[in-house]
């Protein structure tokens, strides 16, 4: 079976983490979230290894992680994310209060709602989507078990965890879905997180502050 690879790339206009997944070998491509303006460099590293991006997995509805979906879209690729964020996805404009000022953010059409404890079989990897509100009503994180990563928005990051102050956001909510959904991972499983660099679930039991197991 050929190896899972995938690149991060931070992207403005506040560092938020994309991710492009893809296999050794083969050209499908799945992108997971989309920061405002990443189509350039987006297309660029997909020109550039000679990939074909197939789907777009939507941590949740924040504008910093889908605003630039729509420009990436067109009708071969597949769109997911959870309908706890349907507002933020079909309303944008109601994200305009905490948004970088004069931004520019299109509706994002999802194909398919998912929810918890759903398997995703792309890139023939087992990925189990796991529900994780707190940070918003709709964070999904998307678990690949065999490969011991999941990449997780903004529920938690390296020695921190997701804002909780926004609308829809709730401390003791937040606390509950990485106790239950992120440290209840294998120890060595990587996290990619939003915003930041990588960490494990290990060092986060060991060593973020917000949360104890």
């Amino acid at each position: 079976m050929s190896s899972l690879k995938f690149k991060g790339i931070e992207l403005g206009p506040i560092g938020t983490n994309a991710y492009l997944l893809w296999k050794e070998g083969r050209q499908d491509c799945v992108l997971i979230d989309a920061p405002p303006e990443c189509k350039e460099e987006i297309n660029s590293f997909l020109q550039e290894e000679n990939l074909v991006l197939r789907e777009m997995w939507l941590t949740h509805g924040h504008w910093d992680h889908m605003a630039g979906a729509e420009s990436l879209n067109d009708k071969n690729i597949h769109v997911i994310g959870h309908e706890d964020d349907r507002v933020m996805f079909e309303q944008p404009e109601i994200m305009s209060t905490f948004a970088i000022p004069g931004l520019r953010m299109e509706p994002v059409k999802i194909d398919t709602w998912v929810a918890h404890g759903e398997e995703l079989s792309f890139l023939d990897s087992e990925v189990e989507v796991r529900h994780c509100p707190g940070h918003c009503p709709g964070n999904i994180i998307f678990w690949f078990k065999n490969e011991n990563v999941c990449f997780v928005g903004d529920v938690i990051f390296r020695e921190s965890v997701g804002r909780y102050d926004l609308p829809g956001g709730d401390m003791d909510t937040l606390q509950h879905s990485i106790l239950k959904h992120i440290y209840t991972l294998p120890d060595e499983t990587v996290i990619c997180p939003g915003h930041g660099p990588t960490t494990t679930v290990g060092y986060e039991k060991m060593h973020n502050p917000f949360v104890r197991p």
